[in-house]
């Protein structure tokens, strides 16, 4: 069932992939055509924080999960982000640093852009500089969202609008028709919605008692997303 009309995902969820429908046949070659592919498997680093950037990623295929460790070495994931979205730029465009890290959600398949060939694109399109713009505004107001999820709500408002956005990642890979399955460890889901662990398996077992979700191992389908959305008390 689409969310349309019963919870705004635009609002908690940003994506790149619109960025490069605008590029030229030529610009996509640049960018993507003639960059070679690279295999990561889950849980492997793509690029660390505070390493100096040499250039960016595009996802072929796969999840990539972005985010920060603390001193203790817990983890608190930002963004999530699948096919089609690059990933790096921030860096790249600020000349700091990589803000944060990034490694696979899942196997996945992905295209290193070496700075100078972005650079040039983005400096020879308008448009592509123009959405780049627009889309880094947008995430602005998601992690202003985000912010505010852990200042004001609940652990089980934190796990529903967690389990609301992520299903749309996992939705993007589905096939039309096809149950969409959300297949992350408890750990990643933890650190998506910013609760412990053991909230996470507690909350998924009330949500399962409620007819709400399905769980096997760590698959968890979502069965009545009307009812999720009123777990997360969105108004």
């Amino acid at each position: 069932m689409s969310l349309s009309g019963i919870f705004p995902i635009d609002k908690w969820n940003f994506t790149t992939q619109s960025i490069l429908s605008i590029l030229s046949d030529e610009e996509y070659n640049i960018l993507i055509g003639r960059q070679g592919e690279q295999k990561y498997q889950k849980g492997e680093i793509i690029f660390r924080e505070g390493v100096v950037p040499s250039g960016i990623f595009y996802i072929h295929h796969g999840m990539v999960k972005k985010y920060k460790v603390d001193q203790t070495g817990k983890e608190q994931i930002i963004y999530v982000a699948n096919k089609g979205e690059l990933i790096g730029y921030h860096a790249i465009l600020s000349e700091e640093r990589y803000p944060d890290f990034a490694a696979a959600l899942e196997s996945s398949v992905i295209s290193f852009i070496p700075k100078d060939d972005f650079l040039m694109v983005l400096g020879n399109s308008p448009l592509l500089a123009n959405r780049l713009l627009k889309t880094l505004s947008h995430e602005y107001s998601v992690l202003a969202n985000n912010i505010s999820v852990f200042a004001q709500r609940s652990a089980v408002e934190r796990l529903a609008i967690a389990l609301i956005v992520i299903r749309e990642k996992f939705k993007i890979e589905t096939v039309e028709g096809q149950e969409i399955i959300i297949d992350i460890s408890r750990s990643d889901l933890a650190n998506i919605a910013g609760i412990a662990k053991e909230n996470v398996i507690r909350l998924l077992k009330e949500l399962k008692s409620e007819d709400i979700i399905e769980t096997e191992g760590r698959k968890i389908w979502v069965k009545n997303i009307e009812k999720l959305v009123m777990r997360s008390n969105y108004k």
